[in-house]
């Protein structure tokens, strides 16, 4: 495939961010390609809002690059074509709703009325409004309003629903997958909560510190892996070989009564008394996370120019 299809929204080559004598991101190597929906995950300090400060050209790189929709990220230079909503959601206090979605659309020549006034309406948030006077999860939503409305092409979302409830929280990801689903949209959203991925995930990223442990879809990457169990006499799943002589890498183990348990990864033929079971990429996600030393899974669609040997990649 050639074009602009082909090239990915988001490349990385060596990526990496030091502050002061500590690195915050390193050898971060990988691809999200166009039209996905990607979640961003990891524990605190993993690195989650660097990678985005990268992105989006508010830090500038220690180590390596990073292409935005085909074209290298400079410190400083904002584009039209990527949309970003940081953490702390900024905003202008004293201004109303109705004032912020129309210095949305002064500065933004492609500004979306429709699709912030539906982000808008997930809280029935009154125009008149004065943004110092919402909740934190309403403020949320005004400020989602600004970064979707802004009808980018990248989008990068640090936390957009940490202050949500439940009911908020469906509907906003409901509205950032049909757009999705609209037009090739590509979205990045950093989450600590794992629920968040069910039906609406299509790629993801994890961040153990500092360094990208699995990456790509995460079909594809729960189906790599197993939960297995043993009984007694069998050969302990807890103990198992951790290299790649034996086949398979233990990732995270643990006692069951008399017997043993671990999620592996696997290229080979489990020993027979293991009794294996499929796992949710979400079992995978925190599994990774309890053990950062595993070494790095990509998927075909996330392997970068220069993803490290060390890497394990599935075809």
């Amino acid at each position: 495939m050639t074009g602009p299809a082909a090239t990915p929204a988001l490349r990385t080559s060596g990526l990496g961010k030091r502050y002061g004598g500590t690195w915050a991101l390193r050898d971060c190597s990988v691809s999200v390609p166009r039209g996905r929906i990607c979640f961003l995950v990891g524990t605190n300090g993993a690195g989650k809002s660097t990678l985005l400060d990268l992105v989006c050209g508010i830090a500038e790189p220690t180590t390596g690059t990073v292409d935005v929709l085909g074209s290298p990220v400079a410190r400083g230079e904002g584009s039209r074509r990527v949309s970003f909503l940081d953490q702390n959601k900024p905003l202008f206090r004293s201004f109303t709703v109705d004032e912020m979605m129309r210095t949305g659309r002064e500065l933004n020549p492609s500004w979306d009325a429709s699709l912030a006034r539906r982000v808008l309406a997930v809280g029935d948030i009154p125009g008149s409004a004065r943004v110092n006077t919402l909740s934190g999860g309403h403020r949320g939503l005004v400020a989602l309003a600004l970064t979707l409305g802004k009808s980018a092409d990248l989008v990068l979302l640090d936390e957009p629903l940490a202050e949500l409830d439940p009911v908020a929280r469906h509907e906003v990801l409901g509205l950032v997958l049909a757009e999705a689903a609209e037009r090739e949209l590509t979205v990045v959203i950093s989450s600590h909560t794992l629920p968040d991925m069910d039906g609406v995930c299509d790629y993801l990223l994890l961040l153990n510190q500092g360094r990208v442990q699995l990456a790509g879809e995460p079909e594809e990457i729960a189906r790599a892996h197993r939960r297995v169990t043993t009984v007694p006499g069998a050969e302990d799943a807890e103990s198992a070989d951790t290299g790649t002589e034996s086949g398979h890498t233990v990732v995270d183990s643990w006692q069951t009564g008399r017997g043993s348990g671990a999620l592996v990864r696997s290229d080979g033929e489990l020993p027979p008394d293991w009794y294996p079971e499929r796992v949710t990429a979400e079992e995978v996600v925190l599994a990774h996370m309890r053990n950062p030393e595993v070494a790095e899974l990509y998927t075909a669609a996330a392997l970068g120019e220069t993803v490290t040997q060390e890497a394990e990649v599935l075809s």
